[in-house]
């Protein structure tokens, strides 16, 4: 039986350990969510508002499972994680075995647009929409559709906060809290020019329509 993780530094250390994608797609902005942003995130998510522990979560777009397999190691009841990136999905499912969690976790390959239901919480690391205009605003009303609360990162600054917010309150969301974070990103692709850079992210906590 997996230990529930209660010290953001355990947590922290226990999701730099994941393994990570060996060949990311600049086309589907497959940026690894840095273990310190994920680890605030969850903490936000766990212990400011109590919707990890004991809940159902499902995280969309979910890589190798660095947020799905955190949420486990915080006390999430039953996880799911999708994603469309067939290595990215199995590098998950062997991350989360390698910690005894095969029972609680759940992973498919698939364009989120098929997982239907309602979770208690969603989260998500959708693409910015740097490569794909527009591409995280199918997640944001699908995140809508499934979670009654939904936490969810997003490229930061004033314009673009309006606007997410904009279009969260158009698509049945409620905004309840904005949390600006620094996200650290290695030099992963030929076009990046610099070792690491760091970009400014908002974390959005939403309440859902299914509330």
């Amino acid at each position: 039986m997996q230990k529930r993780l209660v010290r953001k530094l355990d947590l922290e250390k226990a999701i730099s350990e994941i393994e990570t994608h060996p060949m990311p797609k600049a086309s589907l902005e497959q940026y690894t969510i840095s273990s310190r942003v994920a680890s605030e995130v969850l903490f936000v998510a766990t212990y400011v508002y109590n919707d990890i522990i004991g809940k159902t979560v499902v995280d969309l777009g979910c890589g190798t499972g660095r947020l799905a397999i955190g949420a486990a190691l915080l006390g999430a009841r039953e996880i799911f994680g999708v994603d469309v990136d067939k290595v990215a999905v199995n590098l998950a499912r062997k991350n989360a075995e390698k910690r005894n969690m095969k029972q609680n976790t759940h992973w498919f390959v698939a364009d989120i647009d098929v997982i239907q239901g309602t979770f208690d919480t969603v989260l998500q690391n959708p693409p910015f929409g740097v490569q794909r205009r527009s591409a995280d605003r199918k997640f944001i009303e699908k995140s809508l559709e499934l979670g009654r609360r939904i936490y969810s990162l997003h490229k930061g600054g004033e314009r673009n906060r309006e606007f997410i917010k904009r279009f969260i309150e158009r698509h049945g969301g409620k905004v309840t809290g904005i949390f600006p974070m620094k996200m650290d990103i290695p030099r992963m692709f030929e076009f990046h020019t610099k070792k690491k850079r760091s970009v400014q992210v908002d974390l959005y906590r939403i309440e859902g329509k299914s509330l």
